[in-house]
């Protein structure tokens, strides 16, 4: 129960705040850098060191490539039938197929699992941010009218992605290097994450004029959050894989929409009003999508 006092808090707070103007307007990026160069790759640091690495892993790697193809194919049918323009098709394809794994999915799991879940969450996390550097950057590139596509962009974002840095370090250096003594240090630094990243959504919800793209908005959100592990959840059911690393990684793809994907489609002008509103309201919404999808992965008996 803390755990989800601990989550409508954070998500509160940031709101009150921005409302209250007590911050300056881009607060949240602070926060954000925070997260992203110190507290992501001290989890990193602190669970993938004694991952046991198996096949089963190769299921919460290849998920979100799943929910990246099947959400691009969704998008791109839908935007045929509803003859929508390039931009809001891009900033649609972004946001409705890329999951928000660590600022929602990494709270979300230790209150309805637990922290020691979050090794397979890193894992569909850094997959996820692959997609959304590579494919999801081309994707967004060639949806713009005034954007060309460079190879040495979508290298230079993927290869400078602390994170990612973050991943790749912590899987390599214990093989040379003792890094047990450390461990208190990531613990404490790991502690940040859920908070500051709840509190820093917060302070980006904006909900004004989402009843204009409501048909939208209902489509991005059919799939991010039911559509999206359902597929996952099939694929499971079709390949008899089970077990609590098939539970985490469907749980991760009911996640809503990743919060970076709208920075990126606001980047390119891809209708960013829409694109922040399937964010926010995804957020919201997850809520109580991913308490069914707790209880289907809990009581069903399919995985």
């Amino acid at each position: 129960m803390a755990n989800f006092i601990i989550i409508g808090l954070c998500i509160l707070a940031g709101i009150l705040f921005r409302k209250s103007k007590s911050l300056p307007k881009d607060a949240h990026k602070g926060i954000n850098a925070w997260i992203i160069y110190i507290a992501l790759p001290a989890v990193s640091f602190k669970y993938l060191p004694h991952i046991t690495w198996t096949k089963d892993l190769f299921f919460p790697v290849l998920a979100p490539i799943f929910v990246w193809l099947f959400g691009w194919l969704f998008i791109t049918l839908y935007s045929r039938i509803r003859n929508i323009n390039k931009s809001t098709a891009g900033g649609l394809k972004l946001t409705s197929s890329l999951s928000n794994t660590s600022f929602v999915g990494f709270p979300l799991i230790v209150a309805y699992f637990s922290e020691k879940e979050l090794a397979v969450a890193i894992i569909c996390d850094q997959v996820t941010f692959m997609l959304l550097s590579t494919i999801g950057v081309i994707v967004a590139i060639r949806s713009s009218q005034n954007q060309k596509l460079s190879a040495k962009l979508v290298l230079k974002k993927v290869l400078t992605f602390p994170p990612l840095i973050g991943c790749v370090l912590a899987l390599t250096l214990p093989h040379f290097i003792d890094l047990s003594s450390l461990d208190p240090l990531f613990d404490k630094l790991v502690g940040t994450v859920g908070p500051l990243a709840l509190f820093s959504i917060g302070l980006q919800l904006k909900f004004g004029g989402w009843f204009s793209e409501l048909k939208h908005i209902s489509f991005a959100l059919l799939y991010k959050l039911i559509l999206a592990p359902l597929v996952v959840l099939v694929t499971a059911l079709v390949l008899g894989m089970g077990g609590m690393i098939t539970k985490i990684t469907i749980f991760e793809m009911a996640m809503p929409t990743l919060v970076t994907a709208g920075v990126v489609a606001d980047q390119y002008n891809l209708n960013p009003k829409l694109s922040n509103l399937v964010v926010g309201i995804g957020i919201l919404l997850c809520f109580i999508t991913t308490g069914l999808w707790w209880l289907v992965l809990t009581y069903s008996g399919l995985v």
